[in-house]
């Protein structure tokens, strides 16, 4: 039995950036970067694709990565990954987005570690402080706001808390990182609980269970990292990860 497995949902029909997960990125597609550097990390005992296009499946199976055919229907990663892990028997789930090509081994152990230690944690999500007001601003970067337990009280793709970005007093604007490990019974709920007003407002999975009264932890990294929404995400990323030193392991 597999005690943690990583998903990784990724489809062609982005609205975005159609056809990313196949996107070139230093000379290898995006969604392999993703998979390689997930495989690096030695607390998980599977990486797996979930995906609905062949073309996804033939390439990733071609680097040599597992792949796991799910549903067209879905509009949700976390429901895409919910059925590629009936396939599965992992205690712990971890969605990693396949926009999220400078995930480090040590991000997906620093999410896993509070489900380790508590078991009263059902879902996690990792999150980043946002350093610039560019990204505060920007709709493709969702943020989180917790309460004083470090639980998601609320994300939105528009800018909150609504501050001056410049102020010291408050303390840090968050970023969700895609990296979310779930209880394999918590993302069973998940799949089963009915979409939810804000969810389909905000287009953020997460909100499903905020609605629903259930709770996500929030833990704050400090790796520096930036997701693949649209074409410029993809440049800025290249030039980002030009001297990254997990790519030497795997080349380019």
């Amino acid at each position: 039995m597999h005690g943690i497995v990583a998903v990784i949902p990724a489809r062609m029909g982005s609205s975005r950036f159609p056809g990313k997960p196949l996107a070139p990125l230093l000379g290898r597609p995006l969604i392999e970067h993703v998979v390689r550097r997930a495989e690096m990390c030695e607390q998980l005992d599977a990486v797996y694709v979930a995906t609905c296009d062949e073309e996804i499946r033939e390439v990733v199976e071609g680097f040599g990565g597992g792949v796991i055919m799910t549903s067209p229907r879905h509009e949700r990663a976390g429901d895409r990954v919910a059925e590629a892990a009936e396939h599965l028997e992992g205690e712990i789930i971890v969605m990693i987005q396949g926009d999220e090509p400078m995930i480090t081994p040590d991000m997906i152990e620093a999410a896993v570690a509070p489900m380790l230690h508590d078991s009263s944690v059902e879902c996690l999500n990792l999150a980043r402080r946002i350093v610039n007001r560019d990204d505060y601003l920007d709709r493709n970067t969702i943020k989180v706001v917790t309460n004083i337990h470090g639980d998601a009280l609320y994300f939105s793709r528009s800018p909150i808390p609504l501050i001056e970005f410049d102020s010291v007093e408050y303390r840090p604007v968050l970023k969700q990182v895609c990296v979310i490990p779930f209880r394999q019974r918590s993302l069973r709920e998940f799949t089963r609980l009915a979409p939810t007003p804000l969810e389909r407002a905000e287009s953020i999975d997460m909100l499903r269970i905020v609605e629903h009264g259930g709770r996500v932890r929030i833990v704050e990294i400090e790796v520096d990292t930036h997701a693949v929404d649209t074409p410029d995400d993809l440049r800025l990323v290249e030039s980002l990860m030009k001297n990254d030193r997990l790519i030497l392991r795997y080349g380019v």
